[in-house]
């Protein structure tokens, strides 16, 4: 009997340790599109994940223990064209040679002056619009602030960014050392939405044992009850254990207030006209929407989600556009003045999903790989300084 427990033991362990290894891995090579050699030190990473490397003199590289499932990988190297391709990952060798880059062509952005007093101003701002005002911002560090391009344009109240190199930002608050690369930030003042396009290398942080369990400890707090933690319970059909409850939501917008833009524009038209001011100032205090209606019957899983053709992606639907979103597991510390919330509900964290096609598609990481959708309420609140790599498990 004993010796059976043992068998029983090492099987299990076996089982265990082959389970824990079913990952996969990338290889392939860098050439010059225009005479095919093989490029050096190009650095190949998988875009918001925490695998990356560099290129032999070769060409060559391999990226190993890749958690299975969708990615964009990115290629880059000084003097040419960046590259980026989507690829599937799966418990085998993924093969990719050859891939061609082609000559940089220089990009003629407009020349915009400002003083440093102004590019401080700027910058200030997009700090606590790209990364936050969270704690966990506050012990970030912008390590090269300087290679972001600033432009604030007044009458359009609009904060634009870009940069041609990795923006690098230590978050001592989850032990990552993100080089993300900007391309297209919008900070809309007036709208109060930002958007942006960019890619993103993580990369450990050093630190101690004890530092390490810390930092363990934020990652998960991060991780639970974010959009990611919602996209990979909906796929495996497990909202209710990890605490989230969705329900189709409906609204109009209010006919008696006027578009945010507009409101500004007469702002400014009438200023110093003391009643025109108070006029359009009380605009502002209008509520955004009008019949809002919340179905208080919870959506199953798969009534809102389901598989596509293409292996490991699901798209997510929603009859209005609409999904409202609720985590049982923690309570909102925020007030969003503009989120609908019936007097007889509990405080738990609270997201509206608004999607542009009534549709969006997402891979098993728990990632939008469509056009993003919108986050109201909690989900707004994240920035890069609550952001996790793609492969992390809790």
């Amino acid at each position: 009997m004993a010796r059976l427990r043992v068998i029983l033991l090492i099987l299990t362990l076996c089982v265990g340790y082959m389970s824990s290894r079913a990952q996969g891995t990338i290889a392939g090579k860098i050439v010059s599109a225009v005479n095919k050699s093989g490029l050096s030190g190009a650095s190949v990473f998988l875009n918001n994940a925490t695998l990356g490397t560099t290129t032999d003199n070769n060409g060559n590289f391999t990226l190993r223990n890749v958690r299975p499932g969708q990615y964009q990988l990115v290629v880059s190297n000084v003097g040419f064209e960046e590259h980026m391709q989507t690829i599937m990952v799966n418990n085998t060798l993924l093969n990719l040679n050859n891939i061609e880059l082609l000559p940089k062509v220089t990009e003629l952005r407009p020349v915009i002056i400002t003083t440093n007093a102004d590019w401080k101003k700027n910058y200030e701002s997009f700090k606590k619009d790209f990364i936050g005002t969270s704690d966990n911002a506050k012990q970030c560090k912008v390590v090269n602030p300087r290679v972001v391009s600033l432009a604030y344009y007044g009458s359009k109240r609009l904060l634009e960014a870009y940069a041609d190199e990795f923006l690098v930002v230590e978050n001592h608050a989850l032990g990552y050392r993100v080089k993300y690369l900007i391309k297209d930030f919008k900070s809309d003042k007036i709208a109060n939405i930002i958007s942006y396009q960019g890619k993103a290398l993580f990369e450990e942080l050093p630190g101690s044992d004890v530092q390490k369990k810390k930092w363990k400890e934020k990652r998960d707090q991060a991780y639970y009850g974010s959009p990611q933690h919602f996209y990979r319970s909906l796929y495996a059909n497990e909202l209710t254990k990890s605490g989230f409850l969705v329900y189709d939501f409906t609204r109009d917008p209010n006919p008696q207030r006027p578009p945010d833009d507009v409101i500004q524009r007469k702002l400014k038209q009438f200023k110093g006209n003391a009643d025109s001011t108070r006029f359009w100032a009380d605009k502002i205090n209008l509520p955004k929407y009008t019949n809002e209606q919340l179905y208080r019957t919870p959506l199953q899983a798969n009534q809102i989600a389901f598989s596509t053709e293409e292996p490991g992606i699901f798209a997510i639907t929603a009859k209005s556009h609409l999904l409202y979103v609720i985590y049982t597991k923690r309570h909102e510390e925020a007030d969003f003045r503009e989120l609908y919330r019936p007097l007889d509900m509990e405080n738990f964290e609270t997201s509206v999903i608004k999607l542009y096609k009534k549709v969006a598609f997402f891979d098993m990481n728990g990632i939008i790989i469509s056009e993003a959708p919108l986050y109201e309420g909690t989900w707004s609140k994240a920035k890069l300084a609550e952001l996790l790599p793609v492969d992390y498990m809790p």
